[in-house]
């Protein structure tokens, strides 16, 4: 017979408070969220109020006669930003958003693959254009000196289809659509007629009509429909929906100038509303005993806790926005060619902060420079060696092949292969896919369509 046994157990575990929810929210939001996410707040707190005679550019202080209890210190604006043993980063805690790669990559994670045949899946992962589709031959994935045993890209490449979503990895549409109805029931109406569809017969579909079709599958109208619509549920495009976002209006975060020799990074505060703690409506709560105000000093706790993490942000992006420029100087003076590699991990050594609050600091934001509005992310790029020992990064590589593209001869336009050695030529060693996958991320056609 079992027995019931109450016993207290001790536990200690890691959690954010709605105030650090908060300050994480805030700092990866984009410029124009941000600002909805003020006029929100604003609109549903009765202690936030905007100010509108401050002077432009800073923010408006809330008193401190009444000081509330801290369960986070945030470091001011001369000390370093990153966590420490007493107050850990604990912004580290809340992931990005995925990209398509990172979904799947993540995926092969759980697999237990060896590691040749993880490696072979990650090289097909990373060929996949934006819609998932693998547009290249799986021969012209690894540079003919590499050692294959038969079958083993197709393996891979098998192994990789599997994964989620469904039609994932597919080199044509039919292809694509072919694996999604194989994830299907086959007992589902019109499955059988719509893989044979599918398979071969896409264009006959088409091209809507319907005789020949029916004539060829010897199946009914009423059959043939149920088919189309299995296939009209499928998604053409599998990799598309996955980290996809709206387009939206891009407001830059921070704005960056030459003063004299120095570049002059600042926040671009003009667009945020200045919100502040309307100390009429504390001071009245101050006084207040009643029993029921409880829910307003948790309003005005919000407040504050929101005007201060509004600072922290700026705090944040400014230091991120000056480290990112610093390093990058000579693209602000020379342009692409001048970009230098760059990781998320070194700006989170230097500013010494966790890498994923530099991730977020740098997702969705834009800084207005004289060489136009340039998205963070533009700014860390991989790096790629050079025959002299040196290293240069992949944003410099791809200036350099549209500088080569744009001076060649249309009547005998350059292929990825001649690009890959004139780049061999000037020191830059790189392999003929790395060149196919630049090329086509610049959205520069093939050399049978650049030929004039």
């Amino acid at each position: 017979m079992l027995n019931a046994v109450i016993g207290l157990r001790l536990k200690q575990q890691l959690a954010l408070t709605p105030r650090l929810q908060q300050s994480v929210k805030l700092l990866q939001l984009s410029a124009l969220d941000c600002v909805q996410e003020l006029h929100q707040a604003m609109a549903l707190n009765p202690f936030l109020e905007e100010v509108t005679d401050a002077p432009e550019g800073t923010m408006a202080e809330e008193s401190a006669e009444e000081p509330i209890e801290r369960d986070f210190e945030y470091p001011d604006a001369n000390s370093s930003g990153g966590g420490t043993d007493e107050f850990p980063d604990w912004t580290e805690w809340t992931a990005s958003p995925s990209s398509l790669r990172d979904l799947l990559k993540d995926q092969l994670l759980l697999l237990g693959l060896t590691e040749r045949d993880y490696a072979l899946c990650n090289l097909i992962v990373d060929a996949l254009d934006e819609d998932g589709f693998l547009r290249q031959p799986l021969d012209n994935l690894l540079a003919d000196e590499a050692e294959l045993l038969p079958g083993e890209l197709e393996t891979a490449l098998r192994i990789v289809q599997t994964l989620e979503p469904s039609g994932i990895a597919a080199r044509d549409l039919a292809e694509c659509l072919s694996l999604q109805l194989q994830g299907l029931d086959s007992s589902l109406p019109g499955h059988a007629l719509a893989v044979q569809i599918a398979r071969d017969k896409l264009a006959m579909m088409a091209a809507r009509d319907h005789a020949p079709l029916r004539a060829r599958l010897g199946c009914t109208e009423l059959e043939l429909q149920e088919a189309f619509e299995l296939i009209r549920g499928l998604d053409p495009r599998p990799g598309s929906k996955v980290g996809a976002f709206e387009p939206r209006a891009i407001i830059p975060d921070v704005i960056v100038r030459k003063d004299k020799k120095r570049w002059v990074v600042s926040i671009n505060a003009a667009i945020y509303p200045r919100i502040r703690v309307n100390q009429q409506y504390a001071e009245c709560l101050r006084r207040a005993r009643a029993v029921d105000s409880a829910p307003l000093a948790q309003h005005l706790q919000e407040a504050r806790w929101l005007v201060r993490n509004l600072e922290q942000r700026f705090l944040t992006i400014q230091r991120v926005a000056e480290a990112v420029v610093a390093r990058q100087r000579n693209f602000f003076e020379y342009g692409d060619l001048a970009m230098r590699p760059l990781t998320l991990r070194e700006i989170a050594a230097e500013l010494d902060l966790h890498e994923s609050t530099v991730s977020r600091a740098t997702s969705h934001k834009f800084m207005a420079t004289p060489r136009g509005v340039i998205s963070f992310k533009r700014f860390f790029s991989r790096q790629l060696a050079t025959a002299s020992g040196g290293s240069c990064s992949a944003t410099a590589i791809r200036a350099l092949m549209r500088e080569l593209i744009a001076a060649e001869d249309r009547s005998h336009p350059l292929s990825d292969v001649q690009l890959t050695e004139l780049l061999t030529g000037r020191g830059v060693m790189v392999a003929r896919r790395t060149v196919t996958k630049y090329r086509r991320s610049m959205q520069l056609p093939a050399v049978e369509s650049r030929r004039a």
